[in-house]
């Protein structure tokens, strides 16, 4: 048994507190993720076993909340030393979340140089590269010999995250290059930073949404991307690790709008979340895909008469739904991650109708040969009119079938493209939305075509 679900069957504090001497051995995202199930109650008296440094650490990789439970059940004096101690970017982010009573409440117990750091970064919006981006850097000159700029980083270390790279500034905190430390070390003590720093490099804006920064990151290759503001002042990184924590964020959030789930303005926790906070993000798609479902029910009483003639028609109509939504779906997936890779614009719909188009003729000639073979093997003790050949039957609506992928693929890659010329984000278009409306233009397909063939 691992000491996580061995924690989780404490009933004492003591228990818990005999484990201390091996939980400081361990990495800290680990003694984070043990004393998670620890009852807050009695969290506090475990974390005194720990340096406030450690604390700040540990505290930072609970959820959000985690940390806001630790907040209600401890002092404001208490908690602002654990919150000193946090990692800049973290402890904004804890900032945001809390109440303004709340905010109110902490700010007077916080030191002054981190009360204006927090508050400064808490007004950026969460979605910016201000939002995410860390205050814990490491800065020096351009006229510094690189012997006293390993002092500077050296004294400014213990408190900054992120020292691989240093960066170069003028006297107004205008970034003009960076430097790294393997640089600084490799040097002469006595070479001039500026002729050993990099000039050419890639930042980002405080203003830049948090999805272009993690892409940055994640295309350059980079351990930290520095923010500057529109002075092109430096006033912050985001971290390769925020850039990972964005775009699994982004990832479900996409997962969430890709089902028809309503997103939450919280991180995710499927069993910190309640089952009414559940229902009603979910119920808002599901209930409207519903109401609009009532179409399909009108198309098929529309064709009662030929379902009435022919019932061998209604047999094969959940066929036509799941094959035609399955091709809808896949085109949809495929097309929004390509536009979230920035592989597609709008501009180029008439490339990808194209693609998809031939994509979908070779699946619908597959498709097409299946269900005819299907309908032959399933059906052949089935009774049919006289008048009716079940071959014949059988090509009605293998070609309906066919029609049926082409349209619902072409539709799967459309719906996301015109939503994003229109502003939306491309992943509500996607199923279930796909599903419904893929649903009634097969029916309007399948029993189009068989009319046609058949005169019902």
């Amino acid at each position: 048994m691992d000491l996580k679900t061995l924690v989780k069957d404490f009933d004492t504090v003591d228990q818990i507190i005999d484990l201390i001497p091996l939980l400081k051995k361990m990495p800290v995202v680990e003694v984070a993720e043990i004393l998670d199930q620890v009852d807050e109650s009695y969290l506090l008296s475990i974390l005194d076993y720990f340096t406030l440094a450690q604390q700040g650490l540990i505290v930072s990789e609970f959820n959000i909340a985690k940390q806001i439970d630790l907040f209600k059940t401890t002092s404001r004096k208490r908690f602002a030393e654990i919150f000193e101690h946090m990692p800049s970017d973290t402890r904004a982010d804890l900032f945001q979340h809390l109440t303004l009573h709340d905010q109110a409440e902490l700010l007077p117990y916080l030191s002054k140089k981190t009360r204006e750091d927090v508050i400064h970064l808490s007004a950026y919006p969460p979605e910016t590269a201000g939002g995410i981006m860390s205050t814990d850097f490491a800065t020096v000159h351009a006229d510094m010999i690189c012997a006293e700029a390993i002092d500077k980083i050296r004294l400014d270390a213990p408190s900054k995250k992120t020292i691989y790279y240093c960066y170069v500034v003028d006297d107004e905190m205008k970034l003009i290059g960076f430097i790294t430390l393997k640089d600084l070390i490799m040097a002469s003590p006595h070479t001039l930073v500026q002729d050993a720093m990099h000039t050419e490099f890639v930042f980002g804006r405080v203003t830049d949404d948090r999805e272009v920064i993690a892409a940055k990151i994640e295309k350059y290759d980079l351990v930290a991307l520095p923010i500057i503001n529109h002075k092109d002042q430096l006033v912050g990184i985001v971290t390769h690790e925020e850039a990972i924590d964005v775009i699994l964020a982004e990832h479900t959030e996409d997962m969430q709008k890709f089902m028809g789930i309503v997103e939450a303005n919280k991180e995710f926790d499927y069993l910190g979340t309640s089952s009414w906070e559940h229902f009603k993000r979910r119920a808002v798609w599901v209930i409207s895909l519903a109401a609009l479902g009532i179409i399909s029910g009108m198309i098929i009483h529309s064709y009662e008469n030929a379902i009435e003639k022919l019932l061998i028609l209604a047999l094969y109509m959940p066929m036509m739904a799941d094959t035609g939504g399955n091709a809808g779906s896949q085109a949809a997936t495929v097309v929004v991650r390509a536009l979230a890779l920035g592989q597609l614009t709008f501009k180029d719909w008439l490339k990808v109708i194209w693609k998809e188009t031939k994509v979908s003729t070779l699946l619908a000639i597959c498709l097409g040969v299946l269900a005819f073979a299907k309908v032959l093997f399933l059906s052949w003790e089935t009774e049919i009119p006289a008048q009716y050949s079940l071959s014949v039957i059988a090509f009605v609506i293998s070609l309906a079938l066919s029609l049926q992928v082409i349209s619902a693929t072409i539709i799967g890659a459309a719906l996301p493209l015109v939503v994003r010329r229109f502003g939306g984000d491309p992943a509500v278009a996607a199923s279930p939305a796909i599903t419904t409306v893929v649903d009634i233009t097969g029916l309007l397909i399948y029993f189009g075509v068989a009319t046609a063939f058949f005169r019902l």
